[in-house]
């Protein structure tokens, strides 16, 4: 400890611009290190590189206790570390400079026109729900959705909730109403796309294809998905790869002003705050604010 501060007061002790240079050095490398994370948090890439770290651990454990014949695997592996980072996250590091290219799409801050969007999808969702007809609503956030989306009708029309129940009601006449509406720039822009399913193990069989494709494109991308159960008409909503089922409309607002407007930091606590919607004296089901595992059974 003592060694700590006497380094501590060595390094505050130098000229004062050399010190000013030298913190905002650290500073920027920490917050480049935070907003990879923050990108990374919740898809495959975390896990992946989760993984990446644990060989580098391994292949460091190693070559201080001798182990000749795994550190010579390893040895290869790390030397090509980089190229392997490349191919395996080409598509997040792709996203990441777009992301950069294009600026934050959504501010931190609330404006009646984003505030308007947000109630349009939940007036729509709550109707749709009580008619127990079936949806899917993505909201494209920093990342592109293009890559991993089948497109559909493009449309770019404005949010209206009367737009998005004459979407999906389901009808011989309207192919759009089995796919996806995407919301991007505070605008419908396409309906009746086909998003990915996830291929997550840990999914309970009992999930339907619509909150299978909902946790699919959480998976691949930061987007926010708000989904309504044909089968049980409920409300649930998708982020990260996870899944908050059985909200109303208060707390989907919460939920989605918490995601888009409070900052990365809030986004799960938004998530974890959202209070499933019960009957009065009926308790909450652990399920409902955890992930799809034992998850209750969904529409298709």
């Amino acid at each position: 400890m003592w060694e700590i501060l006497t380094n501590l007061g060595g390094f505050f002790a130098r000229d004062p611009l050399g010190v000013a240079i030298d913190l905002a050095d650290i500073g920027l490398v920490a917050f480049v290190i935070y907003r990879v994370l923050v990108l990374m948090r919740g898809t495959r890439a975390m896990q992946m590189g989760i993984g990446l770290a644990f060989v580098f651990l391994v292949y460091e454990l190693a070559r201080r206790f001798g182990l000749v014949t795994v550190w010579a695997i390893l040895d290869a592996v790390v030397t090509y570390l980089v190229l392997i980072v490349v191919v395996i996250f080409q598509a997040d590091i792709r996203r990441a400079l777009m992301r950069v290219g294009r600026g934050p799409l959504w501010r931190t801050s609330t404006s009646a026109r984003e505030t308007h969007i947000f109630e349009e999808v939940i007036k729509a969702s709550t109707q749709l729900a009580q008619k127990r007809v079936g949806a899917l609503i993505v909201f494209e956030r920093g990342a592109s959705l293009d890559e991993f989306v089948e497109p559909g009708t493009e449309l770019d029309a404005a949010v209206t909730k009367e737009l998005l129940y004459s979407i999906f009601i389901p009808s011989f006449e309207n192919p759009m109403h089995d796919g996806a509406v995407i919301i991007r720039d505070g605008r419908v822009a396409q309906a009746g796309a086909f998003l990915p399913l996830t291929v997550s193990p840990a999914i309970d069989r009992n999930v339907g294809t619509r909150h299978r494709a909902a946790i699919g494109i959480t998976e691949e991308t930061d987007a926010v998905v708000v989904v309504v159960s044909e089968e049980r008409g409920a409300i649930s909503l998708c982020v990260h790869g996870n899944i908050i089922r059985d909200l109303d409309a208060p707390s989907l607002r919460d939920a989605l002003l918490g995601l888009f407007f409070r900052g990365p930091k809030a986004e799960m606590e938004a998530v974890k705050a959202a209070k499933p919607a019960k009957p009065e004296g009926q308790k909450a089901d652990a399920t409902d604010r955890k992930s799809i595992p034992g998850a209750n059974k969904a529409d298709t």
